[in-house]
């Protein structure tokens, strides 16, 4: 769960720190508090596009830190598996520093790319923000809602189908390039075999081109090489060793003492002699061959032509050669190949239809089943007469998915046919079937934690009561944190308890915008249960809070925590 968020220097916030609980968190504020900038941090720390103009006025960066609890053995090995590991106290620790020319972001200490940043998080959290109820306008977003509820029994049959969409394609790509005709085929052929030749003749042998390239610099060399063999020579041929070596054997006849400095220059002295013996014969090698020069001129420049056409290296070379033999072994039995390739593209097509056909049966079945689901948590949540249902239609094409096209369909009136959302729903109708959706996805959802960004959008009432109870169905497995501006959400009202789930504390924030030394900050704090009536308050009664809305307001609260034995479906 996300544990902890400390934010500093970002948009209208100085410094911001929160320690969110399990189950449902509520923030509510003000409008133009700056509850999108809370949202936005941590949306920036995932890994969203971070303007340098979030920088706050006169500070030189911005910071973001989340903290996530990971305790769940399945999860840890999902993230050992992308090779992040929860420290000694199974902490994760994300963070992004937004500064002018760029952002750097880390995980528990190590800079990682947005990329990288995004495959992690995604294990860890996700947030539907306000707007995210219009997606469902767009078809495919249903197929991939329908394959997330039943991901389980569908998972294998997608992995094999996206396989073998793999092959089909590359088949597909193999017989187009096989549409020659008599003409090209052997022009081809020709040129295959030009090619083939030209590097058969050459004879090349791995390792090669260095050789030829210390002998060349030898040669290229010579004058130089025996200029400073010559000095060598000159420098370790002085008879001043052997001169040393007499003069102390000459003293060892008064002081034996000498006889370790004399055995040292007799070491010394055989040393440059053989030394001396080395050089000479160096020299007398040393001689200019102008025809062996010439070869091995041209070896190198027939080496380079051949690499600057087939590869950078010899073994390069070598390759490509073998290359071109398959290929003109190819165009020699072209008709064969072009057969062959016909016949496996069927068989591919066919393993494809067959494996799609499961896919849509299965996806079908599955379907119902959602379609139920999603069905009673509309009426759940005021759809009284609500029909839904999802439509199946075949593409004219393979995808590596399957072939199908699925669209939600839904009736909210007597009568009526269930037709497509998009003719049929309004906003805020949209934003109850996504909150029903979320619902029935959080059964099979392994994420821990959920933001819902003011998903409540255009809703009140007995259905906004409703809606919080489906928030709290959902927090029974996750961890919520919602931004809200209805009472009857920021009440938390209780579900029905069940035997197996202890129950869980709300946590309630206040966002708050104030003046403070002539700039405008944006604060959060937790509210005690006292502040969290008041807050209710405040949202129930607007500019004037009465005692009357004081008392409704602790009413509802005490309401949302069953202690006025309020019968609660």
């Amino acid at each position: 769960m996300l544990f902890h968020l400390y934010v500093k220097n970002l948009a209208l916030i100085d410094s911001a720190e929160v320690e969110f609980d399990d189950g449902l968190n509520i923030l509510t504020g003000e409008t133009g508090a700056g509850k999108s900038v809370i949202i936005g941090s941590v949306n920036v720390a995932l890994g969203a596009k971070a303007s340098k103009d979030l920088i706050r006025q006169g500070c030189d960066s911005a910071y973001v830190e989340l903290v996530f609890s990971v305790t769940d053995e399945k999860k840890r090995k999902e993230l050992e598996g992308l090779d992040v590991h929860p420290d000694d106290d199974s902490l994760i620790i994300i963070s992004k520093k937004i500064m002018p020319a760029r952002s750097i972001s880390k995980i528990n200490g190590e800079t990682v790319t947005s990329a990288r940043l995004r495959e992690i998080t995604g294990l860890l959290i996700d947030i539907h923000g306000q707007h995210e109820h219009q997606s469902l306008l767009y078809h495919a977003r249903h197929l991939e809602i329908l394959d997330e509820y039943g991901k389980t029994r569908t998972a294998g049959l997608k992995q094999k189908i996206a396989k073998e969409y793999h092959a089909y394609i590359e088949l597909r790509k193999k017989l187009e390039s096989l549409n020659l005709n008599q003409e090209q085929r052997l022009r081809e052929m020709d040129f295959c075999r030009f090619e083939i030749d030209e590097i058969e003749n050459a004879d090349l042998k791995p390792g090669e081109e260095e050789e030829c390239q210390s002998v060349y610099r030898r040669f290229s060399n010579a004058k130089r090489i025996t200029e400073s063999l010559a000095l060598a020579h000159e420098a370790v041929s002085t008879d001043e060793i052997s001169r040393a070596l007499r003069a102390v054997d000459d003293a060892m006849q008064y002081d034996e003492e000498l006889m370790s400095i004399r055995d040292q220059l007799y070491d010394v002295d055989s040393l440059l002699s053989d030394l001396t013996r080395e050089i000479s014969a160096h020299l007398e090698e040393m001689t200019f061959d102008g025809d062996s020069f010439n070869q091995v001129e041209e070896r190198l420049d027939l080496i380079r032509n051949l690499e600057s056409k087939y590869g950078k290296t010899i073994e390069d070379v070598l390759k490509s050669l073998e290359e071109k033999k398959k290929k003109l072994e190819e165009l020699e039995n072209y008709d064969l190949l072009r057969l062959h390739t016909e016949k496996e593209l069927k068989a591919s097509e066919d393993r494809l239809e067959e494996l799609s056909a499961a896919l849509s049966k299965l996806r079908q079945e599955i379907a119902g089943e959602l379609s139920d689901k999603i069905e009673d948590g509309l009426k759940e949540l005021n759809f009284l007469d609500v029909k839904f249902a999802m439509e199946f239609r075949r593409l004219s094409h393979f995808t590596p998915a399957g072939y199908d096209e699925a669209e939600f369909m839904i009736s909210t009136n007597p009568g009526e046919p269930v037709r497509s959302l998009g003719m049929v729903a309004s906003g805020g109708e949209l934003s109850r079937i996504m909150l029903a959706v979320k619902t029935v996805l959080a059964e099979t959802d392994d994420i821990p934690t959920l933001i819902f960004d003011e998903i409540d959008t255009g809703i009140s009432g007995r259905t906004a009561q409703m809606v919080s109870e489906k928030l709290r169905v959902i927090a029974r497995s996750h961890q919520v944190i919602c931004i809200t501006h209805l009472p009857q959400i920021a009440a938390g009202r209780r579900p029905p308890p069940r035997p197996d789930i202890a129950a869980m504390a709300d946590s309630h924030f206040e966002i708050r915008k104030s003046v403070e030394e002539g700039r405008t900050t944006t604060t959060i704090r937790p509210l005690d249960r006292e502040q969290m009536t008041e807050e209710l308050a405040r949202l129930l009664g607007g500019a004037e809070i009465t005692e009357t809305v004081r008392q409704n307001a602790r009413e509802m609260k005490e309401l949302a925590d069953g202690k006025k034995g309020l019968a609660v479906r």
